[in-house]
């Protein structure tokens, strides 16, 4: 019987995709993922979703939180925020209530804001 690969483990509840996995298809899951690899397809998570430096992604992602250090091709929908990172490479339209663009990030795409669905004055 294997134990799991050093590369796909989880750290206090994120799953991290290992630098030398490669994964096709669709993912779903109500953990935060990290992504040190890669992966085409769709994503979608209740919680966060992080791309490392080294992570590269061509899928559409629908998450709670998304943040980006490496590479994505695809549209994001956050629920709360994308962060950009210094180094990160976006090519796609967002969709979310906050963004953040470091200095030194690349964006290319379109940018809607969507306002909270709790909390507003009528």
């Amino acid at each position: 019987m294997s134990s799991p690969t050093p590369s796909m483990l989880s750290r206090r509840g994120t799953t991290v995709v290992g630098p030398s996995i490669r994964i096709q298809g669709a993912v779903t899951s109500a953990e935060e993922i990290l992504i040190e690899g890669e992966l085409t397809g769709t994503l979608e998570l209740d919680q966060r979703l992080t791309i490392a430096a080294k992570g590269k992604v061509e899928a559409n992602i629908k998450a709670k939180e998304v943040i980006v250090a490496g590479s994505v091709k695809g549209n994001i929908d956050a629920v709360d925020r994308i962060t950009l990172r210094v180094g990160a490479n976006l090519v796609g339209d967002v969709k979310t209530a906050g963004i953040v663009i470091e200095d030194g990030a690349y964006f290319k795409g379109g940018i809607d804001i969507t306002r909270p669905a709790t909390g507003q004055p009528k």
